[in-house]
């Protein structure tokens, strides 16, 4: 009988603890879920972030490509302006040097 009380005691003993290991369980699962969202809200907040950053730079690069081409735009136009001015200074000269000889004789 004693046997019989003692291999009872064990087996409730046995059985409790058994009982409390999907408990212990449960809590680490939820535990790994919290850590599991903490990490993919971390995660997804560094990508926006780099996301920004890379927009930033590229609107940037846009910025100077544009003033790249308004710089070369106006170049080109100070140079043609350059060149107007030159050929009209060169007329302007030929034709005062055309009349001077004239009005000399």
């Amino acid at each position: 009988m004693k046997n019989v009380i003692a291999a009872l005691i064990a087996t409730l003993f046995a059985t409790a603890a058994f009982a409390q290991a999907p408990a212990v369980v449960k809590a680490e699962a939820k535990e790994t879920k919290v850590v599991a969202k903490a990490t993919a809200k971390e995660t997804k907040a560094d990508v926006k972030a780099d996301a920004k950053v890379a927009a930033t730079a590229a609107d940037a690069k846009a910025d100077v490509a544009v003033a790249k081409a308004d710089a070369k735009e106006t170049k080109a136009k100070a140079k043609h302006k350059a060149v107007k001015a030159k050929a009209k200074a060169k007329a302007d000269v030929a034709s005062a040097e055309a009349a001077a000889p004239a009005a000399a004789k």
